[in-house]
């Protein structure tokens, strides 16, 4: 796929730096930024290259990008992405289905083909807590990507729908793709087909895709590379403690409660905020209280778990109001 990308400013020739993307919105820019130096904070002495991707940026986000670039050394790169790249596939009536958003990571390898031979795709919502100098040397063969497993019981319950005969399943939130081989086998073309023809089968649309598409086409690593962990275990059981997570490197917090919440009052939220003062993003806020209706009512859960019975009420009542 020819990626119809808005690159900002140009990008460098083919050069011997670490590249790591993100795709993002305005919103995940601050969590994004606590991610980018938990990487700088944890790998000392690799020079790296930031890409971002979205459909817009604000002149704030841009800012501070730049000012990431002063205060570490590192590159970072804006790719605007043009909706027209998906014209191709309008004429599939399921395609008016989906937001453009989820195919957005699919479109990072034909972009930086000609100045990366590898890049590392993450989530906005992980933390590194460990060097990443072991996946920075992985070696990918024959592969197309370098990936981590996913939970044992998704493992199973998505084998099991998409009928994988490898039995083997990878979680999407660190994919480290191998470019040229990624647009040889034009595997971005085939996981949007996959989620055109058969999206109302998948669970995680882009993830079931690309899990089908790269079938015996990846690398799987240890899960310390894509440390699952769901807040809301803890928060249901009223623990505020982090869980042990051992020789972890990238912990990922992809439930739907998240560090930067700061009403959780979990430990989580010490080790975002130790990274979220080192970034640009230092002076945007975490977020004080529930902003929608699902979040008002996982407060209300947890509140209730704590004993606090009638501040539970309230904010079931704040949700109830907000549906």
């Amino acid at each position: 796929m020819n990626s119809s990308v808005t690159q900002t400013p140009t990008a460098p020739a083919k050069d011997q730096s670490f590249h790591i993307a993100f795709c993002v919105d305005d919103h995940y820019c601050r969590s994004m930024g606590a991610t980018i130096t938990s990487i700088i904070d944890n790998t000392p002495g690799v020079a790296f290259t930031f890409h971002v991707f979205a459909f817009s940026l604000s002149d704030d986000n841009r800012k501070r990008f730049k000012q990431l670039e002063d205060k570490y050394q590192v590159s970072t790169h804006i790719h605007i992405i043009d909706p027209a790249v998906f014209q191709k596939f309008a004429h599939i009536s399921q395609f008016s289905y989906y937001s453009p958003t989820i195919f957005t990571r699919l479109l990072i390898p034909s972009t930086l083909r000609g100045i990366t031979d590898k890049v590392l795709y993450l989530d906005a919502d992980i933390l590194c807590v460990g060097s990443m100098a072991e996946l920075i040397q992985m070696d990918f063969g024959d592969s197309a990507a370098i990936v981590v497993p996913d939970a044992d019981e998704t493992t199973r319950r998505r084998c099991a729908a998409l009928q994988l005969s490898s039995q083997k399943y990878f979680n999407s939130g660190v994919m480290f793709m191998n470019v040229d081989t990624w647009v040889s086998r034009e595997i971005t073309e085939k996981t949007i087909l996959a989620i055109l023809e058969n999206g109302k089968d998948y669970r995680f649309p882009d993830q079931d895709a690309l899990n089908v598409v790269l079938e015996g086409q990846v690398q799987f690593i240890d899960r310390k590379w894509n440390f699952l962990y769901d807040l809301i275990h803890d928060l249901e059981k009223d623990k505020r403690q982090m869980r042990a997570v051992g020789n972890a490197v990238f912990i990922h917090f992809a439930g739907a409660v998240k560090p930067w919440n700061d009403w959780c009052l979990h430990e989580s939220r010490d080790l975002f905020v130790k990274y979220h003062a080192l970034s640009p993003w230092a002076d945007v806020a975490l977020d004080k209280a529930p902003r929608n209706y699902k979040e008002m009512r996982m407060f209300s859960r947890f509140l209730m778990k704590r004993g606090q019975v009638l501040d539970s009420f309230r904010w079931y009542m704040k949700y109830l109001a907000a549906r």
